[in-house]
């Protein structure tokens, strides 16, 4: 007898580009202009008029945005930053590419942000900013936590990378606050390959934006060029420019489809389903996250990586992990972080399984995937 062939692979994140957007980009190729030029500019343009009107400078990735953020708020030696021990590392990277020193809070069991019970507890007089993190593009309580930076005075640069689409109360993320960072890498929910922005608050950040990101040059006339910051390169093609710019129309619809399927994840699982399992669903947000991330908690008995290698051999499908506690990679350990000075972090970190979520998956996708979840837990 023959086997029959195995079901497809179902990967945890797959980028979508249509027709009409690669024929733009072969365009683009074919223009001789390559580098930062009229897509950029078009780019920048849609995204502040999606975002109320605000400043919005792009970047080649949503990491160097941050620390252009910190940079133009004149963080550096001596100074601390309070972020999350549950991102990718970038989040807390760049505090110290700028000079200061990171401090981290725990996170809320339940939403996996930054508790802000603690946040408010790890504020010393050095404290000069938070960089909190949207984790699955899951808004943190935005008016308690500007309420907090204005009782101490203190800036707020949002790792948004994930909360392209989400809204708080309303108002897409982005539309308000400080400094808002997004990234456009392959598996979000727009992507421009790589690539990210930066929302600014005044004509003059702005500029030192434009600075920061191209080696601290400003052009004047025909020939005139100066340097007065320190600068890299950070600027963003025309290429990838013309990727954004045709995702960014549909945003909103794609938003829309991700909180669908987030919600046919939950209807799938069952109200028992936590109960019998001992594993955690997210929050059932279904106003306020973009969805970029479907993540369960898997019960302390289960490992991880024996979980996913399940899922692989016996269902084909792919799943991944977001994210690592940062406090414990080595280069942290060295700072003096050790086990159990953020235990909850710890937990998730450890028992956190992202399944399949994107733009094109389909609500059969869904329940394969919830079937075979369950194959493996029960």
């Amino acid at each position: 007898m023959t086997q029959s062939n195995p079901l497809p692979f179902l990967p945890f994140s797959r980028p979508h580009i249509d027709e009409a957007t690669i024929t733009e980009v072969g365009n683009v190729l074919r223009s001789g202009w390559l580098t930062s030029g009229p897509k950029v500019q078009a780019f920048e343009a849609a995204l502040s008029q999606y975002l109320g009107g605000r400043l919005v400078r792009t970047f080649n990735s949503g990491t160097c945005t941050m620390e252009i953020a910190l940079r133009i708020a004149g963080i550096g030696p001596g100074d601390e930053v309070i972020t999350t021990p549950i991102s990718w590392v970038a989040t807390a990277n760049v505090i110290i590419e700028v000079g200061a020193t990171p401090v981290f809070a725990d996170i809320d069991p339940v939403t996996r942000n930054l508790d802000l019970d603690k946040l408010e507890a790890a504020i010393t007089p050095r404290t000069r900013a938070i960089i909190p993190v949207y984790l699955s593009g899951l808004p943190m309580d935005m008016d308690r936590l500007y309420g907090l930076a204005k009782k101490y005075n203190l800036r707020v640069v949002e790792d948004a990378a994930q909360a392209l689409g989400s809204r708080w109360q309303g108002k897409p993320i982005g539309s308000f606050g400080d400094f808002v960072s997004f990234s456009f890498q392959a598996n979000k929910n727009l992507t421009t390959s790589e690539g990210g922005c930066l929302v600014v608050n005044s004509p003059e950040e702005a500029r030192l934006a434009e600075k920061y990101r191209l080696q601290g040059v400003t052009r004047s006339g025909v020939d005139g060029i100066d340097v007065d910051v320190l600068g890299g390169k950070y600027n963003m093609t025309d290429i990838a420019a013309t990727l954004g710019l045709g995702q960014l129309p549909g945003i909103d619809a794609v938003a829309a489809h991700r909180r669908s399927l987030a919600m046919h994840y939950f209807d799938c699982f069952g109200t028992s389903f936590e109960a019998q399992t001992g594993a955690q669903l997210p929050v059932a947000d279904t106003e306020n996250s973009n969805w970029h991330l479907f993540q369960i908690i898997l019960p302390k008995k289960v490992v991880r990586a024996e979980f996913m290698k399940k899922m692989m051999e016996q269902h084909h499908i792919g799943t991944g992990y977001h994210y690592s506690p940062i406090h414990l990679f080595t280069l942290y350990r060295e700072r003096g972080f050790r086990e159990g000075m953020f235990p909850v972090a710890e937990h998730i970190g450890y028992q956190t399984v992202t399944l399949p979520m994107f733009n094109t998956l389909k609500i059969g996708d869904v329940e394969r995937v919830v079937a075979a979840v369950k194959s493996c837990l029960y």
